[in-house]
């Protein structure tokens, strides 16, 4: 059933939804007349939600015709539509699909056809070739001996394609009653009997010296595909070359073979097989391809690995280098160790290796240690594996670039250079490491900590130091001699060291440096502080003896210059400077404008590794210093500065009374002219507390200052004006309710005198210390008016800014106020 028949039943469908709840009986099946009402209300109800629907319906049955009569005007224009693209397609469109259809295929057909001819005659074209070429080559190896042209003619067989020359219409079309065989066994047995004409004839003019026969026979073996065996006949040609120079080389020296003969003998070598790699490989390269002359190169490497082995195992039997290992590595250290061991009561200073301390039995041991490593011998031999290394670094580099392709040197991905396998693997490279490279570090970090050694027995203290200001003693900086000893040595070190260009030494030598400068020279410098010339009086309450205190002020100058020179150092080794030629002793290479280190180290990241490890010795060697400094400055100040501080502040407001009033300073200063007229101790002269103190303070700190660098002059100042700055301010609240408004204005005069001559010749920055001292005589002396505006400012805004910025807060602000006594 539908739901209009639904609708228009009245008294079996559902009950509208506006309805609440249906009748229980219908209209027959009601007996009383309220069962009737209810039922006539329901159907009441009903018959309006049926008739409301009904008229909705009606309302919208004329849209529906209206549209429905126009989808049937639209159906009758698109049947005539229809009806004449069927006529259009049956009478026009048919015959011409038709007649394309046979056009593409005649047209396909057609370019099958031709693609077949032109290979047809492709193919022929390459038999005459062919026929050509075998006639050709078997005609110049005949009577005429025409090598070139037969090569010639080789070559052109080989551009046409295997397939060609090995099909059956070749077979059949090129043999000849002359030549019967078939065109590839024809040119097969010529390439072979010209290859091994070639390379006698090769052989004959090498051994001759006759360097045009050896370039023709050379150009020629690529022509008949026999590229290797040209390369392999080249390769032993040029071998023999470089080992008969090594070997003259060698003899040249004769019986005298000092100085760097073995680092210049290994150079030559080096310099030879570069020269015949830059001189032969346009040669090469035009004749036999772009990336053949790495093949050279390896054969070359495996000569060069002979020689360069024979050239080091010479140079370390010649030099005793595996004794003068054993010598150093057994090597005691015994002043360094004795040094840092306790010394013995009533033994203030460790003697030098000069003095007459040691010519009795306890020297004995030391003099044997000390000649038993020849310094001079290691620092020549060191110089001598430097320059060998520095060497082998161009001579790797030099061979990578050449075995880099463009391509891939200028790759997104690509790092630089890198090292080739053949050279990484070579036995060179083995024996570099092994008999160069570990020698090196092991000699390299003796020489540093026996320089180190040295130095410090050999340490002079600067003369004619004093702590009399009046007593001339000389140019600054004072330091011992150590300091100047031992950075050069530094220096020499890491220049040499970074001439070598290898990592592995970077990597060894760096970290013993730091090592050396950290544990000896750093803790040498602590030991002596703490032991030999601590500042400690010998009775309480006096100042420590002049000397001692003379002696630790060196000290800490030597941490000082030595942090600073190690600064200059490594920042001399960073900035871009010579070229790695200029660096190597080359000066034909050229200033470069890159960085040293990236032109010395560029393989990989090197560079950055060597860069970083510089910055790290320096940053290291800071910190110890730096640490050490900071113990010694506070060392000094509680020893010499902190004990005569306070009596300076007491001795400078003695007698000072800030209560009397202007009638009783002027009637006082009348009395007292006639006894001290202009007398600097005369109570009432308004710059005698300046004038107390700066003598006291300049007295105490001028001595100090003038023996000590700037910087550590400044770091010792600024600790005694802090310690003064907070005794300074105790000694203002002492006078709490002792001051009128007269005396509050001679304080603030006299604590700005005291900050004005401290600050003298100092940091400016040194003022904000006595910032709360200032701030306290400050807040004495203002207006009432400024005060209750302050005051009032700060109870309304508690969170607001201030244009003064405060050390004091609010309560310490309201004490200072109260300490002048009229308005306590």
């Amino acid at each position: 059933m539908t739901s209009s028949d639904k609708a228009n039943e009245p008294f079996h469908d559902p009950p509208s939804p506006t309805l609440s709840h249906k009748p229980s009986r219908s209209v027959r099946q009601a007996s009383t007349l309220p069962e009737i009402r209810s039922t006539l209300a329901h159907l009441s109800s009903r018959d309006s939600s049926i008739t409301t629907r009904l008229d909705a319906l009606l309302d919208s049955h004329h849209d529906l015709t209206r549209q429905l009569h126009r989808l049937d005007l639209l159906r009758a224009n698109l049947a005539s539509h229809a009806q004449n693209a069927r006529a259009i397609a049956q009478s026009s469109l048919a015959p011409a699909a038709s007649t394309a259809t046979r056009l593409s295929s005649a047209v396909s057909a057609l370019d099958t056809e031709q693609a077949a001819v032109r290979a047809t005659l492709q193919v022929v074209e390459q038999v005459v070739e062919l026929r050509a070429c075998v006639l050709g080559v078997v005609g110049c190896m005949g009577a005429p001996q025409d090598w070139e042209g037969a090569a010639s003619y080789l070559q052109r067989a080989r551009n046409i394609p295997d397939e060609v020359i090995r099909g059956a219409f070749a077979e059949m079309m090129v043999p000849t009653a002359e030549v019967p065989d078939s065109p590839s066994v024809t040119l097969d047995e010529a390439a072979e009997s010209l290859c091994n004409l070639f390379l006698k004839e090769f052989e004959r003019a090498a051994e001759s010296g006759d360097g045009g026969g050896v370039t023709r026979f050379f150009k020629l073996f690529p022509m008949i595909g026999r590229a290797d065996t040209g390369l392999e006949a080249y390769g032993r040609y040029v071998c023999h070359g470089i080992a008969a120079r090594a070997r003259n080389n060698l003899r040249e020296g004769g019986g005298r073979r000092e100085g760097p003969f073995y680092a210049n003998i290994l150079t030559r070598l080096f310099e030879h097989v570069a020269q015949i790699v830059d001189g032969h490989e346009p040669l090469v390269e035009r004749h036999y391809g772009n990336g053949m002359m790495v093949k050279v190169i390896e054969r070359l490497q495996v000569e060069a690995d002979v020689q360069g082995g024979l050239i080091l195992d010479t140079w370390s039997d010649e030099r005793n280098v595996d004794r003068k290992l054993t010598d150093v590595k057994s090597y005691a250290f015994s002043f360094l160790v004795q040094s840092f061991l306790s010394a013995p009561r009533g033994v203030m200073n460790t003697p030098r290796s000069m003095s007459p301390a040691i010519r009795d039995g306890s020297g004995t041991t030391q003099n044997s240690e000390d000649e038993s490593v020849d310094m001079k011998e290691v620092d020549g031999l060191l110089n001598e594996v430097a320059i060998m290394l520095g060497r082998w670094a161009l001579y790797t580099r030099f061979l990578a670039s050449k075995s880099t392709s463009e391509e891939d040197a200028n790759h997104p991905a690509s790092k630089g250079l890198a090292l080739p396998n053949f050279l990484l693997n070579s036995a060179l490279h083995k024996k570099v490491s092994k008999g160069l490279v570990e020698p090196f570090n092991v000699m390299t970090t003796f020489y540093f900590r026996r320089s180190v050694e040295k130095s410090f027995q050999l340490d002079e203290p600067p003369p004619d130091l004093s702590l009399n200001p009046n007593k001339d003693i000389g140019n600054p900086p004072f330091i011992t001699s150590a300091v100047d000893d031992v950075m050069y040595i530094v220096n020499q070190v890491l220049h040499r060291s970074l001439s070598t260009s290898q990592r592995p030494v970077i990597s060894s030598v760096m970290p013993a440096v730091d090592r050396v400068l950290g544990s000896d020279f750093v803790g040498m410098i602590q030991r002596k502080m703490r032991d030999e010339c601590y500042p400690k009086a010998a009775i309480q309450g006096a100042l420590p003896p002049e000397d001692k205190i003379i002696q630790f002020l060196v000290l800490i100058n030597n941490l000082d210059v030595a942090t600073d020179y190690i600064k200059r150092i490594v920042k001399s080794d960073l900035q871009p400077g010579q070229s790695s030629a200029e660096m190597n002793g080359n000066p034909g290479g050229g200033p470069g404008n890159r960085s040293a280190l990236a032109e010395s180290f560029p393989f990989n990241n090197d560079a950055t590794f060597v860069e970083n490890s510089l910055k790290s010795l320096e940053s290291s060697f800071e910190n110890k210093t730096s640490e050490l400094i900071a113990e010694a400055i506070t060392v000094t100040f509680n020893q010499v500065m902190k004990p005569r501080i306070r009596p300076i502040l007491t001795e400078a407001f003695r007698d000072t009374d800030y209560s009397l009033s202007a009638e009783e300073l002027a009637e006082m200063r009348r009395e007292r002219e006639g006894d001290t007229p202009g007398g600097e101790e005369d109570v009432l002269n308004d710059d005698l507390v300046k004038q107390r103190f700066t003598r006291g303070w300049t007295a105490l700190s001028k001595p100090l200052r003038r023996i000590l660098t700037d910087k550590n002059g400044d770091r010792l100042i600024t600790t005694a004006v802090q310690y003064l700055s907070r005794a300074l301010e105790k000694r203002i609240w002492s006078f709490y309710g002792r001051i009128n408004e007269l005396g509050a204005v001679r304080i603030e005069r006299d604590i700005a005198g005291i900050v004005s001559a401290t600050v003298q010749g100092g940091r400016y920055g040194l003022r904000d210390s006595f910032s709360r001292c200032q701030q306290i005589t400050l807040v004495m002396n203002m207006e009432e008016d400024e005060w209750e505006e302050m005051v009032q400012a700060k109870s309304e805004e508690p969170g607001a800014e201030e244009e003064i910025v405060w050390y004091l807060d609010m309560d310490e602000r309201r004490r200072a106020r109260a300490m002048v006594k009229e308005r306590g």
